[in-house]
């Protein structure tokens, strides 16, 4: 059954690439409230930065870290979710089970990143993740349902070399722009406000609706290009929906980090 054979594949966990993440990342601090800036400042002092973009990647990052391999083992799961069919309704024990995917990770670490009581480097780590997840959620495939890890097994051509659906998706579109991250975000900040989808009732979970998003982006007839050429027609057709992803992710993200550090106390118990 394909709702058995999704569960047994993972994606790669680089959505968005660091180009993209490090664009989700910078919009959402262009959103943050004084208050939730100065606390994110804060947590990432003791890393000499205070910068989201800085820390955006770092979930990726760990992979190739060999005193972090036991945090990437634990954690590679968290990035991504298989669907058990393209009507793209998330169940969670079918779809999440142990809790095992973005959806419930995300809730996870948003309510380490939360909690006062915990310690900052606790807090630090998990700001990091919600960063980051945020970003892999609205990467269409890291939330697909076909059992082929996330479109690296569907193998396309691409600018004239052999490449697969879940690179193009990664990095290929963005790099189109011929854009560094801080050009990318300027050009993308210097449009209208993005209008961030309704709530799907009765769903009352935010990440498993972004999930259900990206799922049913990758459910559109033409989202897998039928005869595996990356063209100047796909790119023109996708790209924009790949920047609107990451502008909502950007906000969504703003509005997640306003929410949880947005009302700060001034005492702090500084546990590094």
């Amino acid at each position: 059954m394909l709702a058995s054979a999704t569960l047994l594949v993972a994606p790669s966990a680089r959505a968005w690439g660091p180009l993209g993440h490090s664009v989700v990342a910078e919009l959402a601090q262009r959103r943050l409230t004084p208050a939730a800036e100065r606390e994110v400042e804060r947590l990432l002092a003791p890393g000499h930065t205070t910068r989201l973009a800085d820390v955006a990647n770092w979930p990726d990052q760990i992979r190739n870290d060999s005193a972090r391999q036991a945090l990437w083992k634990r954690t590679s799961r968290w990035h991504y979710i298989n669907f058990s069919s393209d009507r793209c309704r998330y169940v969670a024990l079918r779809d999440c089970p142990g809790g095992e995917c973005v959806v419930a990770a995300l809730a996870r670490e948003v309510r380490v990143l939360g909690d006062r009581s915990q310690p900052d480097t606790v807090r630090r780590e998990a700001l990091k993740f919600v960063v980051h997840l945020v970003g892999d959620v609205h990467q269409p495939l890291h939330a697909g349902y076909r059992p082929d890890r996330g479109g690296n097994q569907y193998q396309v051509q691409f600018e004239g070399k052999g490449s697969n659906l879940h690179k193009v998706w990664d990095s290929g579109l963005l790099g189109t722009s011929h854009l560094r991250w801080q050009a990318y975000a300027n050009w993308l900040d210097a449009r209208p406000p993005v209008a961030l989808p309704q709530a799907i009732a009765p769903l009352d979970d935010p990440y498993a609706q972004w999930a259900e998003e990206s799922c049913r982006l990758t459910a559109a007839m033409d989202f897998y290009p039928s005869r595996r050429r990356i063209g100047l027609a796909y790119v023109d057709r996708s790209l924009p929906l790949a920047e609107r992803r990451l502008r909502e992710a950007g906000a969504r993200l703003a509005e997640v980090l306003n929410s949880q550090l947005g009302d700060v106390v001034t005492q702090h118990a500084h546990r590094h």
